[in-house]
C-alpha cells in the first residue's frame, strides 16, 4: 500500500511541482518506503536461517535420575558480590531431599485440564508445561506435536535453574542467603479435591548449628480442570524464639519460544493500576534487553509497587502471566514489578541460535516474622499464573482477566498510525473473523471473504482516487504547457493550474488522500491476520497452506545462497503468486499519458514496476501463509477493481467522444445529452 501511495505522488509531482508541500510529502513517502524495504531485507537475512528448519528450538536438559542426597551446608555468597556474612555461614544449613518429578493436570483432551504441569523438586519449580489444545509447530514441514511451554532449564554457574524456582532465601539480620534453587525440596503426596483439582506441596527446612529447625519454606501448586490458571503459594515460617527478617527471590516464567519468523516478538510486560482505575502497561522488548546487558528493572510509573497488577513473559501467540495476590493490607509484598532478563546460554549475540529466551525475576519485600507460636510468625505470598493463548475473546469472557487488563499482552503493528486507532480496528476485525468462522469453518476462506468485503466497503473511496489519478494523467500534457508558458511567474502559473484542475474536476491531492485514509484499515487487517492465535495450526487445504501461521511450504528445497545469505529451504508458492499480482497491478496503473509527458517520471514508474514484483516476494517469502494469502488476495482484488473502474472511465470517454457534454466539476460528474435542434424555427 505504501508503494501505491508513492506512485500516486510520483504522478502528481511534476504537474504541481511548484507546491513545496507536495515535494516534501513525496520525499517523506519515498524515504519511508526505502527505509521499510531496507529494514525488511536486513531482517529477512538476519532471521531467515531459522524460519523454517526448527533452528530456533530452545534447548532442554536431561533430568538426573532420582538419588538420595545428604544434608547440604549453605555456602557464603561473597563470590557473587552478595552481602558479607556477620554470622558463621556453617551455622545454617538446608536439608536436601530425594530428586523427583511429578505431574499435575493432564495433557490429554478428555481429562478436562488445559495443560499438564511437570514439576521438579529441584527448587520446587516447573520443569515444563504441556498443552493439549495447541500443537508445537517448529517448522513448516514437520508433523505437529503437543505444545510445550516453559521447557528449557537455565544454567547459572553450572547449576540448573527452572521456571518458578525459588532462588535465594535472604536472612537480612544475619546478612546471609540460602540458595534454595540448588536444593531438592521434600515432596508430599499429591492431593486431589472433589472438583477434580490437584495439589502438590514442597517443603524446604533450614536448621541452625545445633540442627534445630530455624525456618521452614512451604511451596504449594494447585491446578484446576478447565482453567488456564494455576496457583502458587509460598509460605515462610519462623521456627526460632526470636524475630527474623527475611526476603525471597523467585524465577519467573522462561522458555517461551520465538513463535515468529520476521523477528523476535518476545517481551516482558508489566501492568499497573493507574489513578483513574485503568491499566497502564510497561513493555521491555528483547532488543532493549540486549542493549541493557541482559537485565532491566521494571518500576511502576507512580513509584508505588503495590499498584502492580501482574508481570508477564509473552511471545507472538502465548503469555505466561504472574499475578501477585494482594494481602489483607492491600500490599502485593514485592519490592518492584520484577527484573526483565535476557538469557543467552551460548553467549552468541550476533545470531539467534535457538537457546535464547526471556523472562523475569521477582523478589519479595523484607518481611518481619514474629517468634514461633506467635501471630505473624508465618508470611504467605500468593500468586496466580496464567498459561495460555493471547486471546481477547477469552480475556473478555473472564471477569478477572478483563479487570486485570490481560488484553495488554496483545500487541499489534502500529506503523505510521497510533495504537489508539489500530487496536480497536484490529480487535473489531478479529471479532468479525471469528463470527465468519462460525458459519464457514475455514480461516483461509474467511481471509478471502474478509478482503472482498473490505474492498467492497472501500470501493467508493478507491473509485474516487482512481478517477482523480486518471484525470491527472490526462491533464499532464496541458499542465506541461502551462508550466512552460508561465514558468517565469509562479503566481500566474499556479493560477492557471488551479483553473485547469477546477475546470476538469481534478485535484492532485485526491489521488493520494483517499489512499492515506484507507491505510489504518489495511494495517489493521494485516495485524489481525498476523497476530491471531486462532490461525495458528489452522489450514486452508489438506495439501497446501496447511498452517496459516507458517509459510506455505510445498516441498523442501535446501538451496543455500552465496555470501552467507539466508537459505531457501522450501518452495513457497504464495509469495510467487503475490509477485504476479503486484506485476498485474503495476500494469493496470493509468500512467501512460503522464509518463509520455515526463521522461523522468516514466523511468521512475518503470523502476517501480520492476521493484515491487521482485522485492515484495523476497521480503515476504518466509512470512506466515495467512499474511501472504491476505496480501495476494487483496492485490488481485485491487487489480479486478481497477479493471472495472477503467472500463467505466473508458465507456464515459467514448460517450463524450460521440457528442455528449464533457464531464466537469460544473456538471457535478454527470453526463448530459445535448438537446436536439428543432427542425424549423418558429
Amino acid at each position: 500500500m505504501t508503494c501505491w501511495a508513492a506512485q500516486c505522488v510520483l504522478r502528481t509531482q511534476d504537474k504541481n511541482g511548484d507546491k513545496r508541500i507536495m515535494k516534501k510529502l513525496l520525499s517523506i513517502v519515498v524515504l519511508t518506503f526505502v527505509a521499510l524495504c531496507a529494514w525488511l531485507v536486513v531482517d529477512l537475512l538476519r532471521h531467515g536461517d531459522c524460519a523454517l528448519h526448527g533452528r530456533c528450538i530452545l534447548l532442554q536438559q536431561t533430568v538426573p535420575t532420582a538419588t538420595a542426597k545428604p544434608k547440604t551446608t549453605v555456602t557464603p555468597p561473597q563470590a557473587r558480590s552478595q552481602p558479607t556474612l556477620s554470622a558463621n555461614p556453617s551455622s545454617y544449613s538446608a536439608q536436601d531431599a530425594e530428586h523427583k518429578i511429578i505431574w499435575l493436570g493432564s495433557s490429554e483432551k478428555d481429562t478436562g485440564f488445559k495443560f499438564e504441569l511437570e514439576l521438579t523438586t529441584k527448587g520446587a519449580a516447573v520443569h515444563r508445561a504441556i498443552f493439549n489444545e495447541y500443537d508445537q509447530r517448529e517448522a513448516a514441514m514437520d508433523p505437529p506435536q503437543k505444545l510445550i511451554l516453559l521447557a528449557p532449564a537455565l544454567t547459572r554457574g553450572g547449576v540448573q535453574v527452572f521456571p518458578f524456582a525459588n532462588k535465594q532465601l535472604v536472612l537480612v539480620e544475619q546478612r546471609l542467603q540460602i540458595r534454595l534453587h540448588q536444593l531438592d525440596w521434600q515432596l508430599a503426596p499429591i492431593e486431589r479435591d472433589r472438583a477434580g483439582g490437584e495439589t502438590a506441596r514442597f517443603t524446604a527446612s533450614v536448621t541452625d548449628q545445633d540442627g534445630t529447625p530455624f525456618l521452614e519454606v512451604v511451596k504449594t501448586y494447585r491446578v484446576q480442570p478447565d482453567s488456564y490458571l494455576f496457583e502458587c503459594d509460598i509460605s515462610v515460617s519462623n521456627l526460632s524464639d526470636s524475630n527474623q527478617t527475611v526476603r525471597m527471590g523467585m524465577v519467573g516464567p522462561t522458555g517461551l519460544k520465538k513463535e515468529a519468523f520476521r523477528g523476535d516478538m518476545r517481551k516482558v510486560v508489566a501492568a499497573f493500576r493507574n489513578e483513574r482505575g485503568g491499566v497502564d502497561a510497561e513493555r521491555v522488548e528483547v532488543k532493549h534487553l540486549k542493549k541493557a546487558n541482559g537485565r532491566k528493572q521494571i518500576d511502576s510509573p507512580s513509584g508505588n509497587a503495590d499498584s502492580l497488577l501482574w508481570t508477564a513473559s509473552v511471545n507472538k501467540y502465548f503469555a505466561a502471566i504472574v499475578v501477585p495476590v494482594p494481602g489483607t493490607d492491600g500490599s502485593v509484598g514485592l519490592r518492584n514489578a520484577g527484573t526483565a532478563v535476557f538469557y543467552n546460554p551460548d553467549g552468541d549475540l550476533k545470531k539467534d541460535s535457538g537457546t535464547e529466551t526471556v523472562g523475569f525475576d521477582l523478589e519479595t519485600s523484607d518481611t518481619l516474622l514474629a517468634p514461633v507460636g506467635q501471630a505473624g510468625s508465618t508470611k504467605t505470598h500468593r500468586f496466580q499464573i496464567y498459561l495460555g493463548p493471547k486471546d481477547k475473546g477469552l480475556f473478555d469472557r473472564n471477569e478477572q482477566f478483563r479487570e486485570l487488563g490481560f488484553v495488554e499482552t496483545i500487541d499489534f503493528m502500529s506503523c505510521c498510525c497510533p495504537a489508539g486507532i489500530i487496536n480497536p480496528l484490529t480487535f473489531g476485525i478479529l471479532w468479525f473473523m471469528k463470527f465468519l468462522y462460525g458459519w464457514i469453518p475455514n480461516y483461509g476462506l474467511v481471509i478471502i471473504i474478509l478482503v472482498a468485503l473490505v474492498r467492497l466497503a472501500l470501493h467508493p473511496v478507491t473509485k474516487k482516487s482512481q478517477i482523480s489519478m486518471h484525470k491527472m494523467s490526462k491533464l499532464a500534457p496541458r499542465a506541461e504547457e502551462i508550466k512552460k508558458k508561465y514558468g517565469n511567474s509562479k503566481t500566474e502559473m499556479n493560477k492557471q493550474m488551479m483553473a485547469l484542475y477546477k475546470e476538469q474536476g481534478a485535484s492532485p491531492i485526491m489521488g493520494f488522500l483517499p489512499m492515506m485514509l484507507q491505510m489504518p484499515i489495511w494495517i489493521a487487517l494485516w495485524s489481525a491476520v498476523n497476530a491471531s492465535v486462532d490461525l495458528r495450526g489452522e489450514g486452508m487445504l489438506p495439501f497446501w497452506i496447511t498452517d496459516l501461521s507458517m509459510p506455505d511450504a510445498l516441498f523442501p528445497l535446501g538451496i543455500w545462497l552465496p555470501f552467507g545469505l539466508a537459505p531457501i529451504e522450501s518452495f513457497n508458492l504464495l509469495p510467487l503468486l503475490m509477485g504476479v499480482a503486484f506485476y498485474a497491478q503495476q500494469k493496470m496503473m493509468p500512467a501512460q499519458a503522464a509518463a509520455a509527458a515526463n521522461p523522468q517520471m516514466a523511468q521512475q514508474q518503470k523502476m517501480m514496476q520492476i521493484m515491487m514484483p521482485i522485492l515484495f516476494p523476497l521480503m515476504l517469502y518466509t512470512v506466515p501463509s495467512g499474511v501472504n494469502l491476505y496480501i495476494m488476495t487483496s492485490t488481485f482484488a485491487g487489480v479486478i477493481e481497477q479493471k472495472i473502474i477503467r472500463k467505466h472511465l473508458k465507456e464515459k470517454e467514448e460517450a463524450e467522444a460521440v457528442g455528449l457534454v464533457a464531464v466537469t466539476s460544473k456538471t457535478g460528474g454527470k453526463v448530459k445529452k445535448k438537446k436536439p435542434k428543432p427542425l424549423y424555427k418558429k
